[in-house]
């Protein structure tokens, strides 16, 4: 959740949010804390009733509209059918990207003066 922040910025968070509480931010985290863990029962208790009223087990990932679809409403025949139009495209595309990485590299190793194919090519350009 924190990934994008570094010790200065969540420094400056815990610092502000000191000065908005004061004395109280024991108990706001753990109010929020209680909150996120009421949240989760809530969530969890949601998917045990539905799975119980629809008869088949469902996860809370199940839940997104997507997922619902592939799994409760096509069968792989159907999924295959659905993927098949777009796999050539998928696949040209893969091909190309591939093509375009691997010429790249060999742009950058020749452009870099380090390698000895570059070394050597450099020295024939110099010479007479």
């Amino acid at each position: 959740m924190f990934e994008n922040l570094n010790v200065w910025e969540v420094g400056a968070l815990l610092l502000l949010a000191l000065l908005i509480f004061g004395d109280r931010l024991p108990q706001v985290i753990s109010d929020g804390l209680r909150m996120v863990r009421n949240l989760r029962n809530m969530a969890r208790n949601a998917t045990t009733d539905l799975s119980k009223e629809l008869g088949t087990d469902i996860q809370l990932e199940d839940l997104h509209p997507k997922a619902f679809i592939r799994k409760h409403l096509l069968s792989e025949e159907d999924e295959q059918a659905i993927r098949k139009p777009l796999q050539g495209v998928y696949d040209n595309l893969r091909a190309d990207v591939t093509g375009v990485h691997n010429d790249l590299k060999d742009v950058a190793t020749s452009a870099d003066p380090r390698t000895p194919a570059a070394t050597s090519s450099a020295a024939r350009a110099t010479a007479p």
